[in-house]
């Protein structure tokens, strides 16, 4: 249990009275599965993409664990999953990444816009041959004088239809592995760079992803994030917050599920009683309860570890898994309890489960967790 402080609890109180406003409207935005730039001028305004970031680039200056209690608080009140999905890439993939391994003047050209939001950013890692293995990636960069010339593909790049900044990972050296892949901060309308059109998917739809394709493009060695040959070390780091910022924010998703699901199990009546008397509606609750605090346990545990510098390997596998897993467990529980209403799309819960299905696959699919504790339990 962390004992937050008045600083950190005023911000939260301060993010909720933006809620009602994001979530305006969510449902008819995820039918027409598009990005909206007035949810996005909403994001800006309420000053929510600032908190990890260096006041020195107009950023709040909070620590990881402040941030995951206001993106938390923000999966509880904005209803628009995309939007929130959006929100994660932009700080983590390109900001965070930027601030821990950016040289100075990278930091001070780019962060500012990341921190306040006017330049949306991306990340591209995964390739239409190869997904959760990224160290497979064939996207080249060669070194040629004072640039590297990239050349390659990326699919499903969160972002990549509204970004403007993209880290991307290229192979730097022909053999691959650890020590073979660089990061690099691409601005969109860098010559030999296009963004593919938006790839409808099945859920968060109000954040559009993209194919991106590289032919020949010139990237100034100046915009190499961190050191050549140093772009895993980058994304191990970007990954442990990916993980822990993303699925935060379902947390408080699932308890703002969890509470629809007392409410209406204690209005909603069948056979003269309400359904919450029933045990088979109940025991779904309780379990959904179970799921939220399991869920947390995990994520702020897992985080404190992260910000004492400890190893966290498996801790962040079983963090992941169970975070996704119970994340969709709750969605269907509560589109089950809601019955007919729960599988209708004005009730948004149906939504919840389609937006929750992708976690089990995106940062590592639950089939790669479970492979990754098994293989630190010496399983080979």
């Amino acid at each position: 249990m962390i004992n937050w402080n008045s600083d950190q609890l005023a911000l939260r109180t301060g993010l909720a009275a933006w809620s009602a406003r994001l979530s305006e409207n969510h449902v008819e935005r995820d039918a027409e599965g598009g990005f909206s730039q007035e949810k996005w001028d909403l994001v800006r305004e309420c000053g929510i993409l600032r908190l990890p970031f260096g006041e020195q680039w107009g950023g709040l200056g909070q620590d990881l664990l402040t941030t995951m209690y206001l993106l938390e608080a923000l999966g509880h009140g904005c209803r628009d999953g995309g939007l929130n999905f959006a929100v994660s890439t932009h700080m983590v993939s390109t900001g965070i990444p930027l601030q821990r391994f950016g040289s100075a003047s990278l930091k001070d050209r780019y962060l500012p816009a990341v921190c306040d939001g006017t330049r949306i950013g991306a990340h591209a890692i995964t390739e239409p041959g190869s997904g959760s293995d990224a160290l497979a990636m064939s996207t080249r960069a060669v070194r040629d004088g004072d640039d590297f010339v990239l050349t390659g593909s990326k699919t499903f790049v969160s972002n990549g239809p509204v970004a403007d900044l993209f880290v991307v990972y290229a192979r730097t050296h022909p053999d691959g592995g650890p020590l073979g892949t660089t990061a690099f901060l691409v601005e969109r309308g860098t010559p030999g760079f296009a963004v593919g059109n938006p790839i409808p998917k099945m859920g968060l739809r109000t954040a559009p992803l993209a194919e991106l394709y590289f032919d020949e493009c010139r990237i100034p060695a100046t915009n190499v994030v961190g050191r050549a040959g140093g772009g895993f070390l980058v994304l191990d780091f970007v990954m442990k917050w990916e993980i822990l910022c993303s699925f935060v924010i379902n947390l408080g998703e699932m308890e703002h599920r969890l509470e629809r699901c007392v409410g209406y199990a204690a209005e909603r009546t069948a056979f003269g009683s309400p359904i919450g008397s029933y045990q088979a509606v109940s025991h779904r609750i309780a379990d959904m309860k179970i799921g939220v605090e399991t869920t947390r346990k995990w994520l702020y545990d897992t985080a404190a570890k992260v910000t004492r510098g400890e190893s966290v390997t498996t801790d962040m596998a079983i963090t992941k898994l169970i975070a996704s897993e119970q994340n969709v467990a709750s969605a269907m529980a509560a589109v089950q309890i809601f019955g007919g209403n729960g599988y209708m799309a004005e009730y948004g819960l149906e939504k919840d489960l389609r937006n929750a299905v992708a976690g089990t696959i995106y940062s590592g699919t639950s089939e790669i967790q479970r492979n990754r504790i098994a293989a630190m339990l010496g399983l080979k």
